[in-house]
């Protein structure tokens, strides 16, 4: 009677389930794990549709995913607001300095002389130092330059570089789309949307 019994490998090609060992059927389950992960991942990626983002530097890319998040209403986190927030105030600092260094290459007088030391004050600062973490100016450190910049803004010589800022090279993102930075004052204040306007900025209301 023995000899009609099936063997081992038969039983294995007709109940492969039934005759594995207890390793062989933990592999046999996760080969069947990875393959149903791969079969999702390919059902995603047919669904999925990729944008090509083209454009020179400061053209706006960053700002337009940002701009898609912000209306399908997905929300920033703690740590990705406290980087605009950064990246805002290392903006302001640069585009002031780019201002007041065009004020003089193009020889327009202080409307108050007295803003003349607001004026070096920010051209000392160092956009290389240690005052910049990882490229950002920390609030902190903007706090202590605030006072010069909203000096320097309400100075007509400033305002009057602004108006002809086509003659020299001044980034848009710069101060064009900061229309509330005093908000920036308090440590507890961050920015959640960033505003584009085609008006003069008002960089202190």
């Amino acid at each position: 009677m023995a000899d009609f019994l099936p063997s081992r490998s038969v039983l294995s090609v007709c109940f492969p389930n039934c005759v594995l060992t207890s390793n062989e059927a933990e592999q046999l389950r996760k080969s069947k794990e990875i393959d149903k992960s791969i079969s999702r991942d390919k059902t995603f990626v047919k669904r999925l549709v990729k944008i090509l983002l083209l454009g020179a530097g400061e053209s706006g890319k960053s700002t337009f995913l940002k701009q898609m998040r912000i209306i399908h209403g997905q929300d920033f986190d703690q740590r990705a607001k406290e980087e605009f927030k950064a990246t805002i105030f290392s903006n302001v600092i640069k585009g002031v300095r780019v201002l007041v260094d065009a004020r003089e290459k193009l020889h327009i007088p202080w409307g108050e002389a007295s803003n003349q030391r607001h004026g070096e004050t920010m051209m000392a600062f160092d956009t290389r130092s240690a005052r910049m973490a990882n490229g950002m100016v920390e609030t902190r450190v903007f706090m202590q330059y605030l006072p010069s910049i909203r000096a320097l803004w309400a100075d007509t010589s400033i305002q009057d570089a602004y108006d002809r800022r086509r003659e020299f090279q001044l980034v848009r993102t710069h101060l064009e789309k900061h229309t509330h930075i005093e908000a920036c004052h308090t440590h507890t204040h961050t920015h959640t949307h960033t505003h584009t306007h085609t008006q003069r900025p008002n960089i202190y209301n």
